[in-house]
């Protein structure tokens, strides 16, 4: 009995402590979850504008048997276009460039025929394109291609003086251009990018009456140009949004 009394007693002095103990200890403080971050969804769906600048270089041309000036020149010029963005990484586009080119006289002198020297002055290259890329975040990987326009006035210069250039045959302004490019999406309005293209603009064959030695010469006129151009990004297809 005397041992049923003393453990009766201990327990209610045991319940009386905790409530004393469990105020004796610091409260557990409350640490906020960080704030979630949503990751960004880049829409390049919209019209651009914007310039570029860059360098152009002669493909194949040269009649055989002549010797000309074909270094690389300057270029720089403008573009505007439109990009929809679908499935939901590829990007589809169309876009106008125009390009002026510095130091644009070309001068082959044919040395089977001496004094004779052909001439062609370019203003400027043009093209109409189509292009569809693969877009990762801010990034954009694309090819393109379309109609090409090269802006050009050209002569034969004999000894007698200038030849008019009805006398060459096959001579075209129209031609293609393929080309591909890396643009990168910096802000929401801005984007900069580089780009590789290749213009074609068939062959330039002269036929009589031009003078003896270089009836049926044929060149290809082609060019290579790089460039580097920055765009701004109306977005009309909305801004850069975020995923919940």
């Amino acid at each position: 009995m005397k041992k049923f009394l003393l453990g009766t007693v201990a327990l209610i002095a045991l319940g009386a402590s905790v409530p004393a103990m469990a105020a004796d200890l610091a409260a557990r403080p409350y640490t906020k979850a960080p704030a979630y971050v949503p990751a960004p969804i880049y829409n390049w769906t919209g019209f651009y504008i914007g310039g570029h600048v860059g360098g152009a270089f002669n493909g194949s041309n040269g009649f055989g048997g002549t010797s000309d000036n074909s270094d690389g020149r300057f270029l720089g010029g403008v573009q505007i276009g439109y990009d929809y963005q679908f499935a939901p990484n590829w990007v589809f586009g169309i876009e106008g460039q125009y390009s002026w080119v510095g130091s644009n006289n070309t001068n082959v002198a044919f040395l089977t025929t001496p004094g004779v020297t052909y001439n062609l002055n370019q203003k400027g290259l043009a093209s109409v394109t189509g292009r569809i890329g693969y877009t990762w975040g801010p990034a954009l990987l694309y090819v393109k291609g379309g109609y090409a326009y090269s802006d050009y006035s050209e002569s034969l210069v004999t000894t007698v003086g200038a030849v008019p250039v009805a006398f060459a045959a096959g001579t075209k302004h129209d031609g293609y251009t393929v080309g591909a490019g890396l643009e990168y999406l910096f802000t929401q309005n801005w984007s900069g990018k580089v780009e590789y293209q290749y213009y074609d603009f068939g062959k330039t064959t002269f036929a009589a009456p031009s003078p003896v030695g270089i009836v049926g010469l044929s060149s290809r006129n082609d060019e290579h140009t790089v460039k580097a151009g920055l765009n701004y990004r109306f977005n009309w297809g909305g801004p850069v949004v975020a995923k919940y």
